[in-house]
């Protein structure tokens, strides 16, 4: 049978697919890029800029629409959607700022920019939920790798606006409308459910070190060819070497498929007359954990699977009859660690300490993301591309590094993930004071520390959420989750940053601010927010210590012995 069959394939395959599709849903991450196109030829102010900056993260972030089919559909159709947003959104853009069509309102380029990041969410989400499913015991290095590259996106994204499309706004738009939907057409085959990872394999530590490896390369590789592009500007043949040595960086973790291919394991080569490894593994727990295993093998059988564990759950209750326990079968409700569906999952109060937790160190972050060329700009920076690539690379790195250390202190110490959290927004507000001072020479620093700052927020997030309320209705949880975004877009960036530029540009006369007061205002009050995040995630982290010491007591990720749903 077809489910049987795609249950069988290796994982690894789709994790490097999923690289690619990460970069493509990255595009979110371009409008900086050509965001002061849009504002000088289509004559809007800072606050109408910052409104479709907006725009661009509640795209990117909306997707609870996505979270909710991704139990329906396989992910192949959740790619095509992502890339369908991508062309319809992106194109409408290209049209606008190329002046194709010359009168478009302002609603409706706001409505366009969300449909084109909204690819962002259906991308994201199917690759993420697949992946994180493919390697149940290995979450917070999957998150950090996939969260990682997609942080990589946007130094991918400079260096090729910077040196192939010599710094064309408007061809940077026509590439994301029609390359980005090619790459997601070429990458949907491969991404797709498989048989859980085991956790017994001694080989998969030394495959993720090495695609953690090769995409510390890739970052260093981006941040030096964008500075050498950008100082030397060699352009013809050099740039277009720079490009393919990136490509051939961005193909390179399809060498761990390949390694396995010609050099099979011969313990799972002398498993041919046995039962699969996958099948071995779910013997061994018991008949309630195994339900949510066996659901994780095939999306396109996610509702059946379901089906089946409930029937498996009756019987389950029909057993314990005759021990007294049907009532707590029945009636109990699903312990941290356990699947949650996601109205259980919102009326617990850790679900609300993580997400206002998220929300306020991510939303202050993306409040300087969208307003970095601004911000450089009113420093007497003249190329922003260079701050936008610094950013991009710190933000890897803090995705990156902030799941392997989360990993490995959870495992060593039974630490809980969102300790991280708290530390890196405790930093976030000395950074932001840097900001808000505007002392010579600490721009390039304070974005550097801002951007790992960032980036751990996200690579922590996701495996904490999928720890406390499971891997069943993550989709949704997850998307839900990423609502800090936007949300914190509108209300500090457009309402709050925008506000205060254009403000201070007014008393200049002129459109244009200059100085450290442009937004020496909004730096402070992030500073306040950030400490206010710090606080509720050290209260979120002792409240979930005892779910940790459970899920971890042995060393290693333990799944819940039940299974409510």
């Amino acid at each position: 049978m077809p489910a049987v069959k795609s249950g069988s394939r290796p994982p690894w395959v789709g994790l490097a697919a999923a690289v690619w599709v990460q970069i493509a849903a990255g595009a979110g991450y371009n409008f900086p890029l050509y965001s002061p196109e849009l504002k000088s030829v289509l004559g809007y102010n800072q606050r109408q800029l910052t409104l479709l900056g907006v725009a661009n993260d509640i795209g990117e972030n909306f997707g609870m629409l996505p979270g909710v089919v991704c139990n329906r559909l396989p992910p192949w159709l959740v790619l095509l959607i992502g890339a369908a947003s991508c062309f319809i959104g992106y194109g409408v853009l290209w049209l606008a700022l190329s002046r194709t069509i010359d009168v478009l309102p302002y609603w409706a380029l706001w409505i366009a920019l969300c449909i084109a990041t909204n690819s962002s969410a259906w991308l994201g989400t199917g690759v993420l939920v697949t992946n994180m499913r493919n390697f149940p015991y290995s979450r917070g290095t999957v998150a950090g790798i996939l969260k990682g590259y997609i942080g990589l996106s946007a130094a991918v994204y400079t260096l090729i606006y910077t040196g192939v499309l010599d710094h064309s706004p408007s061809k940077l738009l026509l590439l994301l409308a029609l390359g980005l939907p090619a790459v997601c057409l070429a990458m949907m085959y491969f991404v797709r459910p498989c048989s859980p990872a085991s956790e017994d394999d001694s080989s998969e530590h030394g495959h993720f070190l090495f695609t953690q490896i090769v995409s510390v390369f890739l970052g260093l590789y981006l941040l030096t060819a964008t500075l050498l592009d950008n100082v030397l500007s060699p352009g013809g043949l050099v740039t277009y070497i720079f490009f393919g040595i990136m490509v051939l960086l961005l193909l390179s973790p399809l060498a761990i498929p390949l390694k396995m291919t010609l050099y099979p394991n011969k313990k799972k080569k002398s498993g041919i007359n046995t039962p699969s490894s996958s099948s071995d593994q779910l013997s061994q727990l018991d008949q309630d954990a195994t339900e949510p295993l066996l659901a994780l093998s095939s999306s396109a059988t996610n509702l059946s699977s379901f089906q089946e564990s409930d029937d498996s759950s009756d019987v389950d209750i029909l057993l314990a009859e005759g021990e007294g326990a049907i009532y707590m079968k029945k009636k109990r409700k699903p312990k941290r660690g356990e699947d949650f569906r996601f109205r259980e999952a919102l009326i617990k109060a850790d679900f609300w300490l993580l997400f206002l937790g998220y929300f306020l160190g991510v939303g202050s972050g993306v409040t300087v993301l969208n307003n970095l060329a601004q911000i450089g700009i009113a420093a007497g920076v003249n190329d922003t591309t260079i701050l936008l690539c610094l950013f991009s690379f710190c933000n890897f790195v803090g995705r990156l590094g902030g799941g392997s250390v989360s990993e490995y202190y959870v495992r060593s110490k039974m630490l809980p993930r969102s300790i991280w959290m708290a530390f890196t927004q405790m930093i976030m507000v000395l950074t932001y004071l840097l900001f808000a001072l505007g002392l010579n020479g600490t721009l390039y620093f304070s974005t550097a520390l801002l951007g790992i700052c960032y980036g751990v927020q996200f690579s922590v997030m996701v495996p904490t959420a999928s720890e406390l309320f499971g891997l069943k209705h993550f989709g949704i949880i997850y998307n839900f989750m990423l609502l800090g975004n936007p949300l914190g877009a509108f209300l500090l960036s457009a309402i709050l940053a925008g506000y205060v530029y254009d403000n201070e540009a007014e008393k200049q006369g002129g459109t244009t601010c200059l100085g450290p007061s442009c937004f020496g205002l909004t730096f402070f009050v992030l500073a306040g927010v950030c400490a206010l995040g710090s606080v509720l995630s050290v209260i979120l982290t002792v409240r979930i210590r005892p779910v940790y010491q459970m899920l971890y007591s042995s060393g290693s990720f333990r799944l819940p012995s039940t299974s409510q749903h």
